[in-house]
């Protein structure tokens, strides 16, 4: 069978990169933003029509494939017998990130200030910290497989630093009115983040694919189903 999981991840980096950067080149034609006043926040270029519907777009999108990452993430490590405690928050660290990016997408800073910040608080904050109890389950589970290179775990560590280092940075650059450089860090954590959640390809892989089993309720209402015997079983009676 051929694998395509792993395309999830690389198509959704290159399609939420490509697709910010869009909304910046539109915003920047149509002067939405001048950059003659500062390096604009992704969040300002996506505020005002038409861009902001195609940044919508975009990020309902990614968010979409986000969470289609983390399921399969968790089902990818409960089958490497981590705990399910463990497995759960990681899974809904990633699931909130994914709700926070939506957040931003559909609750521009100009409407909803205050959902918008939390929706970024969500996907930044939280999106960090979903790769950060990645690489630490991986220090702590000694056998925990890990596909790939070995050098494919510390470009994850080194990423998840400077994304650290960037969010902070962002924050208090912001609180000290630096707004064009609170606006680059916020753009490279952006980035970073993009290529972490591609780097799940190389986790995925090593999958074939995935199905989708439904279990029927059992009522116990209802009177048991008749007994079917194999046909081989139905000749040796006849005969």
């Amino acid at each position: 069978m051929w694998n395509y999981l792993y395309l999830l991840p690389v198509f959704l980096a290159l399609w939420a990169a490509a697709g910010i950067w869009i909304v910046f080149a539109i915003a920047v034609a149509n002067g939405s933003v001048d950059l003659g006043k500062g390096f604009p926040f992704i969040s300002k270029c996506g505020s005002y029509a038409p861009q902001s519907c195609i940044f919508g777009q975009v990020l309902n999108i990614g968010a979409a494939l986000a969470i289609w990452i983390c399921i399969v993430r968790y089902h990818q490590l409960r089958d490497w017998r981590v705990k399910t405690w463990q497995n759960q928050l990681i899974l809904w660290t990633g699931l909130l990130c994914a709700l926070g990016t939506s957040i931003v997408g559909n609750f521009q800073e100009t409407n909803q200030k205050a959902t918008h910040l939390v929706g970024a608080f969500l996907a930044f904050i939280l999106g960090n910290l979903y790769f950060w109890l990645q690489f630490f389950l991986s220090w702590w589970m000694k056998g925990l497989p890990q596909p790939g290179p070995r050098w494919i775990r510390c470009l994850r560590q080194s990423i998840c630093i400077l994304s650290t280092i960037l969010i902070v940075a962002m924050i208090v650059l912001y609180s000290r009115r630096m707004r064009s450089a609170s606006a680059a860090c916020e753009w490279a954590v952006a980035m970073l983040l993009f290529v972490l959640f591609g780097f799940f390809a190389v986790d995925f892989s090593t999958l074939r694919g995935c199905t989708l089993q439904l279990e029927p309720r059992l009522d116990s209402s209802l009177p048991p189903p008749p007994d079917t015997e194999s046909p081989k079983t139905q000749t040796s009676q006849v005969l």
